[in-house]
C-alpha cells in the first residue's frame, strides 16, 4: 500500500468504511454473517458442520461463495474495461448495491446478504495494480499485520518509519464505517442500507475524477 499514489490511499479507506458500514448492516440484521468477512463466515460454516446446524451452514457456504463470484466479476470487468476499469467495477458495486437495497425494502432476508456479499467481493477489485489487486479493502487482518511489520522495521530503524500509519487509517476507515453501519442500523432499520450505493456512487465519481492524475501502472490495468 505504501506504493499507492495518495488520491488512491483515500479512495482505499473509503472503500474500507463502506465495507464496514455494509458488514454492521449485515451482521446486526441477520443473525451475524458477514459480507465483507468471509474468515468469519468460514468459521460460521464450520460450525454449522461441526454442530450439526445445515442452515447456518448454507447460509455461510453460499455467502462464500458469492463473496468469490463477486471478486470474479470484477477481474472480468477489469480484462474488458481496461484502463477505464476501477470506474466500471465501481458501477457494479454500485448497482449491486442498489439491488440489495431494493431486495431489502420488499423482502428483507438472507437474500439480501447475498447481493451484498457479491458487491463486496467485486470491491476488492478496485484497487487492482498490473494484475494483482494490492490493498484488500473488506479484510482487515491483512493490514493489521502488514501494520504490525511496518512497525517493527519503524522500531528497528527502517528507513520507511511512518509506512504502518496507511495502514492503520485503512483500520480505522473500516472501524468508522461499522460504527456508523450499527448506529445508522438502530435508527433506520434496513432503510438504512440505501445510504451505502449513495456512498458508492459518490466514490464513483471520485474514481472518475482522479483519474487523470494517476501516473504509471495505477493509471491503466
Amino acid at each position: 500500500m505504501q506504493r499507492t499514489e495518495s488520491p488512491l490511499i483515500v479512495i482505499a479507506i473509503c472503500l474500507a468504511a463502506l465495507a464496514g458500514f455494509v458488514d454492521a448492516l449485515a451482521f446486526t440484521s441477520l443473525g451475524g454473517f458477514f459480507t465483507a468477512f468471509m474468515s468469519g463466515n468460514t468459521t460460521r460454516l464450520g460450525v454449522g458442520l461441526g454442530g450439526d446446524i445445515p442452515g447456518d451452514a448454507a447460509t455461510a457456504a453460499s455467502l462464500v461463495l458469492s463473496f468469490v463470484s463477486g471478486v470474479i466479476l470484477a477481474s472480468v470487468i477489469t480484462r474488458w474495461r481496461q484502463a477505464r476499469f476501477r470506474e466500471s467495477v465501481m458501477a457494479a458495486v454500485t448497482v449491486l448495491l442498489v439491488v440489495a437495497a431494493t431486495v431489502a425494502s420488499l423482502a428483507p432476508g438472507p437474500l439480501v446478504l447475498i447481493f451484498l456479499a457479491m458487491a463486496m467481493g467485486c470491491e476488492n477489485g478496485i484497487l487492482n495494480r498490473e494484475g494483482e489487486v494490492s490493498v484488500g479493502v473488506t479484510y482487515m487482518t491483512g493490514s493489521l499485520v502488514k501494520m504490525g511489520q511496518k512497525m517493527a522495521g519503524a522500531l528497528m530503524g527502517d528507513k520507511d518509519r511512518w509506512g504502518w500509519s496507511l495502514y492503520l487509517f485503512l483500520w480505522l476507515g473500516f472501524l468508522a464505517g461499522v460504527v456508523m453501519g450499527a448506529a445508522s442500523h438502530v435508527r433506520w432499520g434496513w432503510t438504512a442500507l440505501w445510504l451505502a450505493p449513495i456512498a458508492s456512487a459518490v466514490i464513483s465519481f471520485a474514481l472518475v475524477r482522479i483519474r487523470p492524475k494517476l501516473s504509471g501502472p495505477w493509471a491503466v490495468n
